[in-house]
């Protein structure tokens, strides 16, 4: 097999390079005001008031870039809102508020941080501009409970559905119908005031569909009460796991006794449009154009992988054996997509969807040495800990087999931060406030 074009450069860093062009093709500084530039053309800024509002990993990013443009650009135009992140995502602002909230669990700053998104909404009038900025992480971070549901009541349903194993976006189906603002909500209320409603999102789910991102706060929804019902009896969530109250809301909405969420018939000669903004492809053929330089050939798999992180690594495993079996010239898998992690009870876990992919992989291959690998979220945060994922190269594997580390132990305990931990193989960026979810890649050398 002829090797990588540039043999100055070593396995790690072409993982961790390939990983960082994903993510920089998606950061918020860059896109943003290039289309802040397509929807208000020169003559047609914002008229009336402006006012900002979002909810995201990668929000406060925005917000940032939307002031710095609007600076530029609009110099005659008040711009005011508030933006929630998750801890730690903040971006400097001088005129739209920032709140730092809970995430993937909601929490009470979160949940005040909503109220006042809603309430600065229902001031709007005819003929002003609702910005809603929002990203990856929106559904937890914007949660405002219908009346009757308290903060508590959605963390243990948040809790449950976590712990369930099921996919983000069966999760968001429940949360949208239990929030006063996710699932088109938003848009509904600023709809009613005669306001213009622009959503910029950026996209860490499969399919980019706008009802998905952050459970769709500007978007119509496709999914129903029933729906939400439906989704807590297939991961047997009854009384035991799903408060009272959010039981109740939900058959009354069955019933017909509540509101569905913003249906398509809603937005008949309203003026709201939601523009994807940066979505896992595209950051998947970033990190494709930068192994191609490399001398590496990137077979994309495709943004759309889920199922349990588990398995995931055994079907790319034996993909990868396939693929060394029959090619002569250096390769790279890359992938997007978010898999899931189902936790037994009784067991705690450390790390993220990532780290468990990645050490299942591991794993899987030890057939094939001189493979190499690497796996993170693109919002640099995998699970629980710190870290935005994992790689591993030949030589990490004989580290782990020099120090008796066995991963089907680790694999068992759920603690694949652990495995990697010893190994010194944690990727660690710090947030990097954008979210276009998982990015993996696999390096095949014979």
């Amino acid at each position: 097999m002829t090797q990588p074009n540039n043999p100055s450069v070593n396995t790690e860093a072409i993982l961790k390079n390939a990983f960082a062009a994903a993510v920089a093709v998606a950061d918020p500084q860059v896109i943003v005001p290039q289309y802040l530039a397509k929807i208000f053309p020169p003559g047609q800024e914002p008229q009336g008031k402006c006012l900002v509002v979002g909810a995201g990993k990668a929000s406060a990013s925005m917000a940032s870039a939307l002031e710095s443009y609007a600076k530029e650009s609009w110099p005659k135009i008040k711009i005011e809102g508030v933006v929630l992140t998750r801890y730690g995502h903040r971006s400097p602002t001088s005129q739209i508020k920032i709140v730092e909230a809970g995430h993937p669990v909601p929490d009470q700053a979160g949940m005040d941080g909503a109220k006042e998104v809603l309430a600065l909404t229902k001031q709007l009038q005819a003929g002003d501009v609702l910005i809603a900025l929002v990203s990856g992480g929106g559904s937890s971070l914007l949660t405002l409970p219908v009346e009757g549901i308290s903060i508590e009541d959605m963390r243990k349903t948040t809790e449950a559905l976590l712990r369930s194993g099921a996919p983000i976006e069966e999760m968001n189906v429940v949360r949208k119908h239990l929030s006063a603002v996710l699932g088109g909500n938003l848009a509904r209320v600023a709809i009613a005031r005669g306001a213009r409603v622009e959503a910029l999102l950026i996209s860490d789910v499969t399919g980019d569909s706008p009802a998905d991102i952050a459970s769709g706060p500007c978007a119509a929804d496709y999914s129903t009460y029933l729906d939400a019902l439906n989704i807590l009896s297939k991961y047997r969530l009854g009384q035991d796991a799903i408060p009272a109250s959010v039981l109740s809301h939900l058959k009354q909405g069955v019933a017909g006794d509540r509101p569905e969420t913003l249906k398509d018939i809603d937005l008949v000669d309203a003026q709201v449009a939601n523009h994807v903004i940066a979505t896992a492809y595209k950051s998947l053929e970033a990190a494709a154009d930068y192994v191609r330089s490399q001398g590496y050939e990137p077979i994309v798999l495709g943004d759309t992988i889920t199922g349990e992180a588990q398995e995931v690594g055994i079907a790319q495993a034996a993909l990868a054996r396939e693929y060394l079996a029959k090619d002569t010239k250096p390769l790279a898998l890359i992938s997007g997509g978010e898999c899931t992690v189902t936790i037994p009870a009784g067991i705690k876990g450390r790390g993220g969807r990532c780290s468990e992919y990645l050490l299942s992989l591991f794993a899987a291959s030890s057939d094939m040495p001189t493979i190499a690998a690497l796996a993170a979220d693109t919002d640099g945060i995998d699970g629980s800990e710190k870290n935005a994922g994992a790689w591993f190269d030949g030589l990490m594997r004989k580290a782990g087999q020099s120090q008796s580390l066995i991963p089907e132990t680790f694999l068992a305990a759920h603690d694949c931060y652990g495995f990697f931990a010893e190994l010194g193989a944690l990727v660690e960026t710090g947030p990097t406030l954008t979210n276009v979810n998982d990015f993996r890649i696999i390096l095949l050398n014979k």
